[in-house]
Formats: structure tokens, sequence, C-alpha cells
């Protein structure tokens, strides 16, 4: 695999791609994602962050750290969110490799405990991922699980 794992905050050359990509995967709105990745860049605070997997100049993957991934356990925080990968890289290990790099980067900044709120009920175990519980996304008619990773 060759593929570069990128912070966004030391490449704000990414910001407007990046942005556009998460935009283009998750329907939210585009200028959420430059304010959140524009926050990212001064360098102040560990969250929020975002990260992407480059292959070829191409973003094949990305996800971010937030405080809060729009669900009602406001006291779960920082949230690993966004988190997706292109169809067509599927199965290659970039979203492990990209967990990996986060947890590792934000425990380097301190954050020893994440959250992540998903829908899938094995994936995130493979990487050190433990179920805590379920929780209302904003929205959603059915609660989802919350998953942690302590360092």
């Amino acid at each position: 695999m060759n593929v570069e794992l990128v912070r966004l905050a030391d490449r704000p050359d990414l910001l407007e791609t990046a942005a556009q990509w998460f935009h283009e995967k998750w329907g939210v709105p585009l200028e959420a994602y430059r304010e959140s990745m524009q926050a990212s860049l001064s360098g102040e605070c560990a969250v929020p962050q975002w990260y992407v997997a480059l292959e070829g100049g191409r973003i094949i993957g990305g996800m971010g750290v937030i405080e809060n991934d729009f669900h009602d356990r406001k006291d779960l925080t920082p949230n690993v969110c966004a988190v997706y990968t292109e169809v067509d890289q599927r199965g290659r290990g970039v979203a492990g490799a990209l967990l990996r790099f986060v947890c590792d980067d934000m425990k380097d900044r301190g954050v020893c405990t994440l959250y992540l709120l998903t829908d899938h009920t094995s994936f995130y175990e493979r990487y050190g991922w433990t179920f805590l519980c379920m929780a209302q996304g904003d929205g959603e008619p059915e609660p989802s699980r919350m998953y942690v990773h302590r360092a």
C-alpha cells in the first residue's frame, strides 16, 4: 500500500480539496467543513483535527476529530467522525491505517480517549475500539453504536 497519511494541519494546501471531498461524501454543508478545518490549522487546540489518506495525490480516505458527532451524548467527547474510504479502495487497510494514525496523533496531543458513533457492528473492534453504549444520532430514527478507544 503506497498511501500517505496526512494531518490537514500539516498540509493546509489541501484544505479546499479535503472540504469538498468530505462534503461530497456526507452531504454536510461545505462551509461547515471549511470552518472546522480552518480551526484545526491554528494549532491552539487538539480538537478539531482532520486527516486524509492520499494515493497519487488523490484522497482515498479520510476522517476527522470533532467535539460531538451530532448525537445526544454530549459527555462523550471528542469524536472521530466522517470516516470514509473510497469504494474502490476498501479492503486495503486504508481505514485501519487512518484510525491508528488518528489515535496516535491525538494521544501525542494529550487526548487519550476518543469516541465514535457508527452503525457498523464489528469493524472497529479490529482496531482496538470497544463498544460502549447506544446513542441517539440527531435526526436519526434508531440509536447507533457508540465505541470508545483508550490509548
